[in-house]
């Protein structure tokens, strides 16, 4: 069967040749993890024993930014590779661990095998999952969640098609992002927290800032403002932007975001009115990347 699961449509068969985001069939997972540095809202109390969001870190991606944090596993398929099965059981050892929830990250090319890892859990796995996705995406495959997932944790990255063509070769992400995220909020339509806090059934939208590139942020805001209930997801607003994964050739991402520029934004944001977190400018630090 060929795979057309995102928005690139690469209709190769997985099993004989690979498409854009590098995968084949098999599940590789590059990492999982008790992850702390996700919105409190996903983590928990980290002083009690219930804390940290269960990560695990997919390799391939079908977006691949040229800045990416993680382009270890984006760029190229690398980990351990895991039946349905196995996928089944590292979830069961996750919630074992005590974490808040199951946090998908970057999921798209293998949600198929995903929704029979959950189907072979039903009713054991008794935590929110969370789809953590760059947000290109093709509605009809967010719809395919409904009933696996409850919180969706999604980017949405650029306005522009320009930007989104020269950084992500995607010219066409913010026409799947904006339709995605309107399936997301049907699923998904309140934000529902449990007595200690912690989400159990929502949407997160993120964005990042990047350098030179308020204005896009800027009028992202402005789309989500004008299209959408903001009292029925949180704004997650990002300033983490490190231009050491960036390559030389893009001279405009190869700084940090200043102060100016994402006040100007986190200005926008309060005006607008959203709920949700605005992340302190000293995040933005390599630091906080998962070693893979």
């Amino acid at each position: 069967m060929v795979c057309n699961l995102c928005p690139r449509n690469c209709s190769v068969d997985r099993c004989k040749s690979l498409g854009f985001c590098g995968a084949t069939n098999e599940v590789v997972v590059s990492k999982y993890m008790v992850h702390n540095w996700e919105e409190p809202c996903l983590v928990g109390d980290l002083t009690t024993t219930r804390r940290g969001s269960g990560a695990i870190f997919f390799s391939g991606c079908n977006l691949r930014c040229v800045y990416c944090q993680n382009k270890e596993i984006s760029g190229s398929v690398k980990g351990t590779v895991y039946s349905v099965e196995g996928l089944a059981d590292l979830m069961l050892d996750l919630q074992n661990m005590g974490v808040c929830n199951i946090n998908l990250v970057t999921p798209t090319h293998y949600s198929n095998q995903i929704r029979k890892a959950l189907d072979l859990i039903k009713g054991k796995l008794t935590i929110p999952v969370v789809y953590n996705t760059s947000g290109y995406e093709k509605p009809e495959e967010i719809e395919k969640m409904r009933g696996y997932v409850s919180v969706f944790l999604t980017d949405l990255k650029y306005f522009s098609s320009e930007l989104s063509q020269k950084y992500s070769r995607a010219s066409d992400y913010f026409e799947y992002a904006i339709e995605s995220l309107r399936v997301m909020l049907d699923i998904s339509p309140k934000m529902v927290f449990d007595k200690e806090g912690i989400l159990q059934s929502g949407v997160i939208v993120r964005h990042l800032c990047l350098p030179t590139h308020r204005q896009d942020s800027i009028r992202i805001l402005e789309e989500l403002g004008s299209r959408f209930d903001k009292d029925s997801f949180k704004l997650s607003l990002m300033s983490q932007y490190t231009p050491e994964f960036c390559p030389e050739e893009f001279s405009q991402l190869r700084r940090r975001i200043t102060t100016f520029e994402y006040e100007s934004v986190v200005k926008v944001a309060l005006r607008i009115g959203f709920d949700g977190y605005i992340q302190d400018k000293s995040s933005a630090s390599a630091k906080f990347t998962p070693r893979f």
